[in-house]
């Protein structure tokens, strides 16, 4: 066939589609320019963000600092608001952007953040009356196949989180210190999901899933309802570090920091209210903390990194 006929007959075939097109259109619908609502976006309203590392769920983590957070926000005269990272590798980067103004986390997720400019101002009294906490390294008492630390090797270990200081890295530092290394295992596990996970070791090893588990002190008495802990055997416990340190990121306003600093430090002094918030938080105190007291973290860091 001719081009010409061709291109005649698409001009056509187009033609018909339009025509069929343009009578199946809806009626036109006539707008109203003149008559205009404004639609203004929401904002959250501008407030410190506070942010506790989640080593536990977010509702336990919300409730034992609730009071303290309403504290610092009527005594300062600042307005807090509470913000909830699913992860410590977020809650890192949530203070690397700013997102984060008071942190509280454990000592080795604080080096870290010291990197990116963040300095320690205050650091708490565990229930213990200690300003430092270890690790437990846990198994089931009916496990015979476990008696002591050697017979962790080629065993299943379930951890908190690659970057929890109580629940692996005090552990870790401990196996390696006496000459277990990771390959030692026969796997070694993260407690999946946000939040929760110290929990999650527990119950873990509770069900039998793991051989062993490791979590920081205090976390058994935290699940007595859910787990009958005549089961759990604590099969070692490692050294003592500098306990959950307070830091501000860096850029901070200096002179609201030295308000909120000693807002936290009056705890320490007692009365009633003092004493609601703390229990709540499950602290005995608050105490001025500075960057050098967590070299000792450094240290530790710098012997398992070269395992």
């Amino acid at each position: 066939m001719r081009k010409e006929y061709w291109a005649v007959g698409l001009a056509a075939l187009a033609l018909l589609i339009l025509a069929v097109g343009w009578e199946r259109d809806e009626p036109a619908t006539r707008v109203d320019l003149s008559r205009r609502v404004d639609i203004t976006l929401k904002t959250q309203a501008e407030a410190i963000t506070y942010a506790y590392l989640p080593q536990y769920s977010h509702s336990i983590s919300f409730e034992r600092h609730r009071r303290l957070v309403e504290y610092l926000s009527r005594v300062t005269g600042y307005p807090f608001r509470q913000v909830f990272p699913d992860t410590f590798d977020e809650h890192v980067k949530m203070v690397e952007r700013g997102e984060i103004d008071i942190s509280f986390s454990n000592p080795f997720i604080y080096i870290r953040l010291a990197r990116a400019g963040a300095r320690a101002f205050a650091r708490i009294v565990e229930e213990s009356g200690r300003p430092d906490f270890h690790s437990q390294i846990i198994c089931r008492k009916d496990n015979r196949a476990i008696r002591s630390l050697e017979d962790c090797r080629g065993k299943r270990w379930i951890a908190v989180d690659p970057g929890s200081a109580g629940g692996f890295v005090f552990a870790l530092d401990y196996f390696l210190s006496h000459g277990i290394q990771r390959e030692d295992f026969a796997e070694i596990a993260f407690a999946p999901g946000p939040g929760g996970k110290q929990e999650k070791v527990v119950l873990a090893v509770y069900a039998g899933k793991y051989d062993i588990g490791s979590v920081r002190n205090g976390t058994l008495e935290l699940v007595k309802d859910k787990v009958d802990l005549d089961a759990i055997r604590v099969l070692a416990e490692s050294r003592s570090y500098p306990g959950w340190v307070y830091s501000a990121r860096r850029g901070f306003d200096p002179a609201r920091l030295k308000v909120i600093t000693e807002a936290l430090l009056r705890l320490d002094q007692g009365g009633e209210e003092a004493e609601q918030i703390l229990a709540a938080a499950h602290f005995k105190g608050i105490i001025p903390a500075m960057d050098a007291d967590y070299d000792s973290i450094r240290s530790l860091a710098n012997r398992i990194s070269q395992e």
